[in-house]
């Protein structure tokens, strides 16, 4: 399944699934991923999954590359076994405060915005990663006539809960931060918290998610 582990400098290994970007060589990165923390393998001190690669970072004091090359090896990962996930409803308001792109996306996609929002909404997404900025999910698959380029020029600022759209993905800002995503609306709800140590991603990889679209009074009086 893993088609090759290399070093990462002297304390991490890099676990190479292949150069495919889709549901199924994810779906295999993220069985790694939750076995070798289901395992609590020694030395094994922070995980992080791509869309297609695993680093797995250790403590030198406690292990080396060759025996967690081994162990990584060793893992009985199945095939055919279901994994296990969550399935998230985000809600989404895409009033113009909001929608902030969705003249370029009408203009890109040669699509009215009310065509963009019927195939955007009500689809399941699943969740490849995170990362970026802390706990920002990275969600496919968009449909194909949905796919477009980042912005020319990206935005200094994009708030925070923003819902953004890029060639097959979609996204949400957890934070404010720079970016180029085409931003098609907002979510009220809090993708990541810090205060939870144990659990601050509200979205994690592997998990579905389909947004609901609702008004802007609903964003105004919602209650996460």
């Amino acid at each position: 399944m893993i088609k090759n582990i290399s070093n990462l400098g002297d304390a991490a290994l890099y676990c190479d699934f292949g150069q495919e970007v889709n549901k199924d060589t994810n779906t295999r990165v993220i069985k790694y991923f939750k076995s070798i923390q289901k395992k609590k393998i020694q030395g094994v001190n922070n995980l992080t999954p791509s869309y297609n690669k695993l680093i797995v970072s250790f403590d030198l004091q406690k292990t080396n590359f060759q025996n967690l090359k081994k162990e990584i090896e060793d893992l009985d990962i199945v095939n055919n076994e279901t994994l296990s996930s969550k399935k998230i409803e985000i809600p989404v308001c895409c009033d113009d405060n909001f929608s902030l792109d969705i003249k370029r996306l009408e203009e890109k996609l040669k699509m009215q915005r009310e065509k963009i929002y019927e195939n955007f909404f009500d689809k399941e997404f699943f969740c490849y990663m995170t990362g970026f900025i802390a706990g920002m999910p990275f969600l496919g698959d968009l449909d194909k006539n949905l796919r477009v380029k980042r912005l020319e020029t990206p935005r200094v600022k994009v708030p925070r809960g923003s819902v953004g759209l890029t060639e097959q993905f979609a996204n949400i800002y957890t934070f404010e931060s720079p970016g180029g995503w085409n931003i098609i609306g907002n979510t009220p709800i809090s993708i990541f918290d810090n205060s939870k140590e144990t659990s601050p991603n509200l979205i994690n990889p592997g998990d579905l998610i389909v947004f609901k679209k609702i008004t802007k009074d609903q964003y105004l009086n919602y209650d996460d």
